[in-house]
């Protein structure tokens, strides 16, 4: 984005830190209010977190998150954002899962196939928008909302009318076939068997971590180390200029909308691979709304992402404990709504600094220049 580059990197990396440290005092403030040790609980959660159970929980919890947040980040790189993540991953993965049922593929390819029918789909619903941007100057904010709602209908018309598996006697549940064991995400628990770790039955670290770190190495290759990364992020910083340089801005829209809705099918792949294995009307919801503060607090940067994942991943997890301390859990959706809010604030504060002192440094020059001449 515009601003981005007028924002030093050690102002980008302490707007976050920042963030975080605003939210856990106002938190604090919160427990005080309502008769309970801020020290004790966050103690209480750090405990619940440090258990192996509670990390691997963490991980898991954190791979759709940092799948939505790149999704997200990849429209803001380009000045583009797609509020529509939430739409896109779960109709992509309705249609794998149904797609992934009717095929017998081998192990391994049968897997490939169903993530890359979920990328399919979410990049093809998210190009609607780049082209309703680009043919008729819609909004990618407008028309990514509406496509939430077109998509929420189109999966329950298609879910309960086409894709619906065959009802069993006293099975009411809507839901497609269960994908075959062919299509299924390995776990990683032999690699914590290896560390000499070994898991809760029951318990799996999922192996879609695998391709989370592959998903960032690329959107970071991607991003920093090709042409076309260099037109989307000068797209995103100064459009007029990048025009200028012969970049197509109309073709960069669509392929941006595009390369995140591929992200956003990777969420609902996540989920439908290595959790539920089907897709139901209980299938996850708030993804892809999730992804937009975790990319907002990642600063677009897919090491940033990573950690704030996981720090929303803990922050699920540890609310667990928070009931059985008899603490209300919803500090944690406290905590979490105040990040969000500082982390913007934060950066707008940044972003006139710099304005604010790259105004005085031109000043500066023009009147040294005058003075030279």
């Amino acid at each position: 984005m515009k601003a981005r580059a007028l924002i030093p990197g050690a102002v980008r990396v302490l707007a976050p830190v920042l963030a975080v440290a605003v939210a856990l005092g106002v938190s604090a403030l919160a427990l005080l209010a309502i008769g309970e040790s801020p020290v004790a609980t966050f103690s209480a959660m750090l405990r619940y977190a440090a258990r192996l159970d509670s990390v691997v929980s963490i991980l898991n919890r954190a791979i759709p998150l940092f799948l939505s947040g790149l999704a997200v980040a990849v429209g803001f790189r380009t000045g583009l954002f797609n509020i529509g993540v939430e739409g896109q991953y779960r109709l992509a993965a309705l249609v794998a899962a149904w797609a992934g049922a009717l095929v017998v593929l081998p192990a391994g390819v049968h897997l490939v196939v169903v993530v890359a029918i979920g990328m399919a789909v979410g990049a093809l619903w998210a190009g609607l928008a780049g082209l309703l941007k680009v043919w008729r100057g819609v909004h990618e904010v407008i028309s990514t909302i509406m496509l939430n709602f077109v998509a929420t209908g189109l999966a329950a018309y298609l879910l309960a009318e086409h894709f619906r598996e065959q009802a069993v006697a006293g099975d009411l549940q809507i839901k497609t076939a269960e994908l075959p064991a062919s299509a299924l995400m390995p776990t990683l628990n032999w690699a914590l068997r290896a560390l000499g770790l070994e898991l809760r039955r029951g318990s799996h670290l999922q192996g879609f971590l695998l391709v989370c770190v592959l998903a960032g190495l690329g959107f970071w290759l991607l991003l920093s180390r090709t042409r076309f990364g260099f037109d989307l992020r000068a797209s995103g910083l100064n459009p007029e200029a990048a025009r200028a340089s012969g970049v197509d801005q109309r073709r960069m829209v669509v392929a941006t909308m595009l390369l995140s809705g591929a992200f956003a099918g990777l969420v609902g792949a996540s989920q439908l691979v290595g959790f539920f294995h089907r897709y139901t009307i209980d299938f996850p919801q708030g993804l892809g709304f999730a992804g937009i503060a975790v990319a907002l607090l990642g600063r677009n940067n897919p090491v940033g992402i990573a950690l704030a994942a996981l720090l929303f991943g803990f922050l699920d997890r540890s609310a667990q404990i928070l009931d059985l301390e008899d603490v209300p859990k919803e500090i944690t959706t406290i905590i979490q709504g105040v990040i969000i809010l500082a982390v913007v604030i934060a950066g707008q504060i940044a972003w006139r600094v710099a304005r604010r002192r790259q105004a005085v440094a031109v000043s500066e020059q023009v009147r040294r220049q005058e003075a030279a001449a």
